[in-house]
C-alpha cells in the first residue's frame, strides 16, 4: 500500500491548519525558509521522513532565538514527519564558530553533561502533550569512540581545504582580529559527520538549522555523497532578528531563557508583550501556529483607527508562552501581570504575593534598608532603574509606582505603612516593569 500524502485540512492541538500539500508549502507561506538544498525536497516531504535539528549545550537552557528551530521541528512533526533532536555533548566541547566574533570559552565535561540533561528534560516536558516525541540523541555517543588518527583517516580525508576555507563562517573569522583556531575550524567536519552518522544509523535524510548553519549542513550532504553516494537534504530558516537588525533572545536583564528555572513564565510573557509593533507580525508567523488568515487580520487591525495598543502583542505573548510553558505557565503569567498592574482589582496581600514571589523579579532587603529611605534610593538599589537620577526622572514623568499607586514626589520616603502585611512592597517603572521587594 502506498504511503499517504498529506493533503486536506490538518488539525493539531486545537489549531486548524490550512490545506497544504506539504510542510514546505506551509513554511514558505510564513516566510520560514531561507534556503533548501534541492527542489526535490518538496516532493520528498509528501511522504513521512526522518529529520533532525541540533543544539549545542552551551548553557543549561535554550533561549528565545532557539525557539525558531523548535517551531520548525514542530511544523514537520505536525505534517507526520519523525523528529530527532541532537544535543552536542561532543561538539559543545568545541563551540560552533558560525555567527560568533570570537572563540567560546570551553566548558567542563561535568557542566556539559549537566546542560545536556537539562535541555533533554526541557524537550521531554515540551512535547509531553501526546503523540510522537522527538528522539533525543547525544553525539558524544559516537565521537567518544573515535581516536584522533582514526577520525582523520576515515572522515577527514574526504574534506578539501579549499571548500572548508570558502565557508562564510570561516571567512568571517579568518578576517577578524582574533582569527580562528584549528579546533573551531574542525567544527564543520564534526557536524558533517553527525549528519552522515544519523543517515546511516537512523535513516535521517534531512537536517534543519538556522541560516548560519548552511555551510555545516552542506558539508554533511557532501560527505554522504562522497562516502556512499546517498542524497541528503538541508533546509535553513532565517535567524530571529528584530526590526533594528539585532538578534532576538536578549533583554536588558539578559537572555530570554526558555527554562522556567532561569526565567519565570511572567518575565517571558512580559518580554513579548513589550515588543514594538514592527516585530509582532513577523513573530506571529515564525513563533506561533496561528493561521495566516488570523495573522493577516491582526496586521490589518493594527493599521485601523481605534486599534487598542498592544492587542497584537498580548496575543503573541499568550500563544508563545502557552507553547513554551503550557497553559499553567500562561495562566500564572497572566495572574502575576494582573496583580502587578496599576488599578488591579486583585488585592495586594502577603498571601497573594507569596504565591507569585518566585515568578516575578524580586529583591530582598532588610527592614533598615527600606524604612525611612527615599523611593529613588531604593528603586536604584533593587535595579528598577539604573541610577537615583533616573528614578527621579521616572517620578517626574509619572511612571513611578509603589504598590500600584503612583509616586509623585521625588523626595518621597518609605515608611512601615508602605509594606504589605509588613513583608512586601511592589515597585514599578511604568505599567510593565515590576520588582517585588521582600523584607528579610
Amino acid at each position: 500500500m502506498p504511503r499517504q500524502k498529506f493533503l486536506g485540512t490538518l488539525k493539531w492541538k486545537g489549531y486548524i491548519i490550512k490545506s497544504m500539500k506539504n510542510v514546505i508549502d506551509a513554511l514558505t507561506e510564513r516566510g520560514f525558509i531561507e534556503q533548501i538544498s534541492s527542489e526535490e525536497l518538496k516532493k520528498i516531504v509528501e511522504k513521512p521522513i526522518r529529520f533532525y535539528i541540533g543544539f549545542d549545550p552551551t548553557a543549561d537552557s535554550l533561549h528565545l532565538g532557539n525557539l525558531v528551530g523548535i517551531i520548525a521541528l514542530t511544523w514537520f512533526q505536525k505534517f507526520g514527519h519523525h523528529p530527532y533532536v541532537l544535543l552536542g555533548g561532543a561538539t559543545g566541547r568545541i563551540g560552533d564558530p558560525s555567527g560568533k566574533s570570537q572563540e567560546r570559552a570551553f566548558l567542563s565535561d561535568e557542566t556539559l553533561l549537566g546542560n545536556v540533561k537539562s535541555i533533554g528534560a526541557f524537550f521531554d516536558h515540551l512535547f509531553s502533550h501526546g503523540g510522537e516525541r522527538p528522539k533525543i540523541i547525544n553525539n558524544d555517543q559516537w565521537f567518544s569512540k573515535f581516536s584522533l588518527v582514526d577520525f582523520l583517516r576515515d572522515v577527514g580525508k574526504h574534506f578539501r581545504l579549499g571548500t572548508m576555507l570558502g565557508k562564510e563562517s570561516v571567512r568571517a573569522r579568518l578576517e577578524s582580529e582574533e582569527g580562528m583556531s584549528f579546533t573551531e575550524f574542525s567544527y564543520q567536519i564534526l557536524q558533517a559527520y553527525d549528519f552522515y552518522y544519523l543517515s546511516q544509523k537512523e535513516k535521517v535524510i534531512l537536517q534543519l538549522g538556522g541560516s548560519d548553519q548552511w555551510g555545516n549542513i552542506t558539508a554533511g550532504i557532501e560527505l554522504s555523497r562522497r562516502l556512499n553516494g546517498e542524497a541528503l537534504y538541508g533546509l535553513t530558516f532565517p535567524l530571529l532578528t528584530r526590526s533594528d537588525g539585532k538578534k532576538f533572545g536578549k533583554s536588558e536583564e539578559g537572555a530570554i531563557w526558555l527554562s522556567p528555572e532561569k526565567l519565570s513564565p511572567y518575565q517571558f510573557y512580559q518580554y513579548l508583550v513589550r515588543l514594538p509593533d514592527a516585530d509582532v507580525i513577523k513573530l506571529m508567523k515564525m513563533l506561533t501556529f496561528m493561521s495566516m488568515e488570523e495573522i493577516r487580520e491582526y496586521e490589518e487591525s493594527m493599521k485601523a483607527p481605534g486599534y487598542i495598543p498592544n492587542t497584537a502583542q498580548k496575543k503573541l505573548a499568550e500563544e508563545v508562552t502557552r507553547f513554551v510553558h503550557k497553559e499553567e505557565g500562561l495562566q500564572l503569567a497572566l495572574r502575576v501581570t494582573d496583580v502587578a498592574k496599576p488599578g488591579s482589582s486583585i488585592e495586594l496581600n502577603a498571601n497573594t504575593l507569596s504565591q507569585i514571589a518566585e515568578d516575578m523579579p524580586s529583591s530582598i532587603l532588610s527592614l533598615e534598608e527600606f524604612i525611612d529611605q527615599k523611593y529613588t534610593d531604593v528603586a536604584s538599589k533593587v535595579g528598577l532603574v539604573e541610577s537615583k537620577s533616573e528614578a527621579g526622572r521616572l517620578i517626574k514623568n509619572g511612571g513611578a509606582y509603589l504598590n500600584n499607586e503612583k509616586v509623585e514626589d521625588p523626595s518621597f520616603r518609605l515608611t512601615r505603612e508602605h509594606l504589605i502585611d509588613g513583608k512586601f512592597a511592589v515597585f514599578g517603572a511604568g505599567k510593565k516593569k515590576k520588582i517585588l521587594i521582600k523584607i528579610d
